[in-house]
């Protein structure tokens, strides 16, 4: 069964949840890291209260002491006042400490949680998503959301509770007057609730579009030795300054965007100020209102426009936190498709591998196999031939479970193939490709790679299992032997050298089913045999498939199979198979 895996369609359903939805959603994914944010907010509480009562104790100050000359008085609220501020730029400290380290550990586990969940994916998500993209999602837009969270959110929230604080001493102090001056506030929210989505559509587009630079800049940097050989630098850098061109209109409509709060919140603040130093002075005028007053109003009405006008800038800033979060929650919320399923028993009749009206096809193509049936036994080799683009490699990876058929069942050994667990298909089904990947590190840690068995030995034990195997030999190609050091990918060394270290990595796995895939298609005659005899060195019983062009590799298997045009069909002799093998060839 198959389901879009591709990240770039059918998610516009994700810009319909809400913003309390993600931000619940964002808390949940906190964990543990919710208890230092509460306490974090504790202190933020303290700091705005604080910050509160300075302008109404100046007020009082003001009213009492300095209007009737009272300067003792003056001098023992100023300290007061001094201990107040003091006390607030210690817990304003110590809640922006804690943000900064709850920010960079949510940043911590997002990618975490990201990476094992891309792991977990199938390889038909990585074939309709670009590497770049992926990278972009890992890397900028969770950073996205850490500085939202270590920066801006202290800020955010401070700003919230500061104007809530001021709100209410407005209204406390003169009903009336306070109104007046929040006035300009409700127009303000009708304004952030219209503007919001936009600003949030924008900033996804540019994310979008920073992934796709991003992927035009890997698959560049991937092919380089192929636009120098073909001298296609000036199409690479066409190619280049048309994504990087859409980028740049779409950052900077994103900052448009972004900045849009900022002047109307500052109007609006000036606004709301000269309310209260118009309607203030009237209403000193007419002796219901004091000047200690009216300057505690000035206060609080600057203490309640000041935040708006930072949260402004902070809005924006949440909405490119909402809009990274959109993005890697469409990682998150995807599901392996390869489940495996509960067994239903073995069947009477065993062979190593079974294809029963398999069909199968890509989420974006023509049927590649259709109604598919045929039997492998045990001990035998098997070569798949067919034209380019007839279905082997599609074949070889339906063995190896890469993916699951559209319809129909693969047995292994009688067994549903989707039965078995991960470690026990990778340890029973060996799979070379055409060009294998080697990771950065030594030799050693590639030929062991995903085994398990040999994983703790140490070089002088795997020497030992390398001698007893007939491996040994193979190893004097490399300087250094097993601790020769392997660059990024496998430069610096020859494609056959590779498939050297493939090959013995599939050998010490020591497979029920061994699946070459085109393994020897790009290498010379000489080292071709050298990896002829390290499969010698496989148990006797092991089944080998190959998938192959070329007659030379395939002479030798014991039955052979022709793949083209969706069918999957014995061909019996090498002769057989040649004369498929051109027809098929003509028909394509």
């Amino acid at each position: 069964m198959k389901y879009n895996l591709n990240l770039n369609k059918g998610q516009k359903s994700e810009e319909k949840i809400s913003t309390a939805t993600t931000i619940r959603q964002l808390m949940t994914l906190m964990g543990e890291e919710r208890k230092n944010l509460y306490i974090a907010m504790i202190f933020i509480f303290i700091n705005v209260g604080l910050n509160l009562v300075g302008p109404y104790l100046m007020g009082h100050a003001v009213d009492k002491f300095v209007v009737t000359k009272q300067y003792d008085g003056v001098i023992r609220y100023s300290i007061i006042l001094f201990c107040v501020f003091l006390l607030a730029m210690v817990s304003g400290y110590t809640q922006t400490q804690m943000m900064g380290r709850v920010g960079q550990r949510m940043l911590y586990n997002l990618r975490n949680s990201v990476f094992i969940k891309l792991m977990d994916l199938p390889i038909d998500f990585f074939n309709q998503n670009k590497a770049g993209d992926l990278i972009s999602r890992v890397n900028n837009d969770t950073d996205k959301i850490n500085q939202f969270f270590s920066q801006s959110l202290v800020q955010f929230i401070s700003s919230i509770f500061s104007m809530l604080g001021a709100g209410i001493f407005l209204l406390s102090i003169n009903l009336e007057l306070g109104l007046a001056a929040l006035a300009p506030a409700f127009v303000l929210w009708i304004f952030t609730r219209s503007v919001s989505p936009w600003v949030k559509k924008r900033n996804s587009v540019n994310m979008k579009s920073t992934g796709s630079l991003s992927a035009e800049i890997q698959e560049s940097l991937n092919n380089f030795k192929v636009i120098v050989a073909f001298n296609r630098r000036d199409y690479f850098r066409k190619r280049f300054d048309e994504v990087n061109h859409e980028n740049y209109e779409n950052a900077v409509k994103a900052g448009i965007a972004n900045n849009v709060f900022t002047p109307v919140y500052g109007f609006s603040s000036s606004i709301g100020q000269m309310v209260v130093l118009v309607f203030g002075i009237y209403l000193i005028s007419v002796g219901s209102f004091s000047v200690g007053l009216l300057i505690s109003f000035l206060a609080y009405i600057a203490q309640f426009y000041n935040p708006l006008r930072q949260i402004a800038a902070l809005w924006a800033n949440f909405q490119v936190a909402l809009a990274g979060w959109d993005r890697i929650s469409q990682i998150l919320v995807l599901e392996n498709n390869l489940k495996v399923t509960e067994s239903s028993g073995k069947e009477e009749i065993l062979h190593k591998l079974s294809f029963r009206n398999v069909s199968f096809s890509y989420e974006t193509g023509n049927e590649i196999l259709t109604n598919v049936s045929f039997d492998l036994e045990d001990c035998k080799t098997y070569a798949f031939v067919g034209p380019t683009g007839g279905g082997k490699t599609t074949t070889a990876s339906l063995m190896a479970r890469l993916y699951d058929p559209t319809e129909g069942m693969i047995l292994f050994e009688g067994k549903d193939i989707r039965t078995l667990d991960d470690a026990t298909r990778a340890s029973s089904i060996g799979f070379i490709l055409q060009e294998p990947f080697l990771f950065s590190g030594t030799i050693r840690d590639n030929i062991l790679y995903g085994n398990t068995k040999l994983q703790g030995l140490s070089n002088e034990e795997l020497s030992k299992v390398l001698t007893d195997s007939g491996l040994d030999d193979l190893l004097e190609r490399f300087d250094g032997g097993l601790s020769a050091e392997i660059k990024s990918s496998g430069d610096g060394i020859s494609l056959g050298q590779k498939q050297l270290i493939a090959f013995i990595r599939a050998v010490l796995r020591r497979p029920k089913l061994l699946i070459l895939d085109e393994a020897t298609a790009n290498i010379d005659t000489v080292t071709e045999q050298l990896l002829d005899e390290i499969l010698k060195k496989l148990p006797e019983c092991t089944t080998k498939i190959i998938i192959a062009h070329r007659l030379n590799t395939i002479e030798s298997a014991d039955e052979i199979f022709f793949v083209n045009s969706g069918s999957v069909t014995r061909a019996g002799s090498l002769h057989d198979a040649v004369g498929l093998l051109l027809n098929g060839k003509r028909e394509s």
